[in-house]
C-alpha cells in the first residue's frame, strides 16, 4: 500500500504520520511506501525512514500536483491548506491554496486514471466553515453550506467537486467538515479559531494567554486525537455506506469558552485559569459571531466515527499527549 500525506508538516500530518508508525496496520495493510508533501519539509518517524519520501511542493504550482499522483498512492490524505484566518486577510492565497491546488490534484488524478485503471481513495480536510448564519441551533448533518469567509466558501466548492469525481468513479472520495481543533499543540497560528486552545495550552505551561471572545461564546470542538481517528477510519470506511453524500459532519463536543475554563481550573486550578487574560477584538468576535454552535453528527456516529464527550476528556489528551502526563 502507498499512503500519501498532503500536508504532511502540519498539525494533524504530523500526528497522523506519527500513528501510521506506531501502528502500521491501521489503515488495514501493510504500507509499503509513504510519501509525505507539504511546502514546508515534513518530518519522517525514524520507524519509517525507510520507506518514506519527503518532499517540499505547492500542489498550486504548475505541474506539481501532476508529479505527485504520478506516483500513484492509493490513498490520499489531502491536509493542505491555508488556515482560516489567513485565508480571510490574504485573498489570493487562500484561493490559490485552498482551491486552486485542490483543483489541480484533483484533476492530476482524473488525467493519471485515463492513462490507466487508477482510482485511490481520498480523504480531504474540509470544515465546519462550510456552513454560516442563519443556521438552527442543532445543524443537521445535511444542512445546506452557506459559508460567511473565504476560507469555508473554499471549503464548499472542494466539497462538491469531491462529491462529482467520486460520482463519476476518478476517485473514490471522502469529505471529513472537523470540529475545531483542541487542544492544538505548538506554537499559535493564524487561525482565527486559535485562541479556543491558547487559553488551555499556555496556562497548563504557566504562560499567559489571551482571550478576545466572550466566555458565553458557543463552539464545537474535538482533539488532535480525534482528529486523526475520524481520518484513519475515513480512510479504510466501506464508502458504499457513506452514499452520494460524501461529505460528513464529524462528531464533536458543543461547550462554552466558559466550560473550557471551568476543566482547566479542575485540572490546573485558579492560578492556570488568572493567566488567561480578556482582550476583546472586534475581528475575531465577527468570524466567530457567524460559525456554528452545535451539530446533529447522528449520520457520522452511524459510521463509526467518535469524538470526546466533555472538555476534560479533551484536556487530558492533551496532557497525555503533548505534556507526558504532567502539566505545570
Amino acid at each position: 500500500m502507498h499512503v500519501m500525506v498532503l500536508g504532511g508538516a502540519g498539525m494533524i500530518g504530523r500526528k497522523l504520520v506519527e500513528m501510521l508508525a506506531r501502528e502500521p496496520g491501521v489503515l488495514g495493510g501493510s504500507i509499503e511506501r509513504l510519501t509525505l508533501v507539504d511546502a514546508f519539509q515534513p518530518p519522517v518517524p525514524e520507524a519509517l525512514q525507510s520507506i518514506s519520501t519527503a518532499m517540499t511542493a505547492d500542489l498550486s504550482q504548475n505541474g506539481v500536483a501532476e508529479k505527485v499522483i504520478a506516483l500513484r498512492p492509493d490513498i490520499i490524505f489531502h491536509l493542505a491548506a491555508v488556515v482560516s484566518g489567513e485565508a480571510e486577510a490574504d485573498f489570493d492565497k487562500g484561493y490559490s491554496v485552498n482551491l486552486d491546488g485542490s483543483c489541480a490534484l484533483f484533476e492530476a488524478i482524473r488525467q493519471q486514471g485515463q492513462n490507466a485503471d487508477y482510482v485511490p481513495r481520498v480523504v480531504f480536510a474540509s470544515s465546519i466553515a462550510v456552513f454560516g448564519t442563519p443556521f438552527p441551533e442543532v445543524i443537521p448533518g445535511e444542512f445546506f453550506t452557506t459559508p460567511l469567509t473565504s476560507y469555508g466558501t473554499q471549503k464548499a466548492i472542494i466539497e462538491l467537486l469531491l462529491a462529482d469525481y467520486s460520482r463519476r468513479g476518478i476517485f473514490d472520495g471522502i469529505g471529513i467538515r472537523l470540529p475545531t481543533i483542541c487542544v492544538r499543540p505548538g506554537a499559535p497560528n493564524k487561525a482565527a479559531s486559535g485562541f479556543f486552545s491558547n487559553i488551555l495550552r499556555e496556562p497548563l505551561v504557566g504562560k499567559e494567554a489571551v482571550l478576545p471572545v466572550s466566555e458565553n461564546v458557543r463552539h464545537w470542538f474535538a482533539s488532535p486525537r480525534s482528529a486523526v481517528n475520524f481520518f484513519i477510519h475515513a480512510a479504510t470506511i466501506d464508502t458504499a455506506a457513506v452514499g452520494p453524500r460524501r461529505n460528513l459532519t464529524m462528531p464533536g463536543l458543543s461547550a462554552l469558552v466558559g466550560e473550557e475554563i471551568e476543566a482547566l481550573r479542575r485540572v490546573a486550578g485558579d492560578k492556570a485559569v488568572a493567566l488567561i487574560k480578556r482582550e476583546t477584538d472586534p475581528v475575531i468576535e465577527k468570524i466567530v459571531a457567524g460559525w456554528p454552535t452545535q451539530f446533529d453528527a447522528s449520520r457520522a456516529e452511524a459510521l463509526g466515527f467518535q469524538a470526546e464527550k466533555d472538555f476534560d476528556q479533551i484536556l487530558q489528551a492533551h496532557i497525555e499527549d503533548e505534556l507526558g502526563g504532567r502539566i505545570a
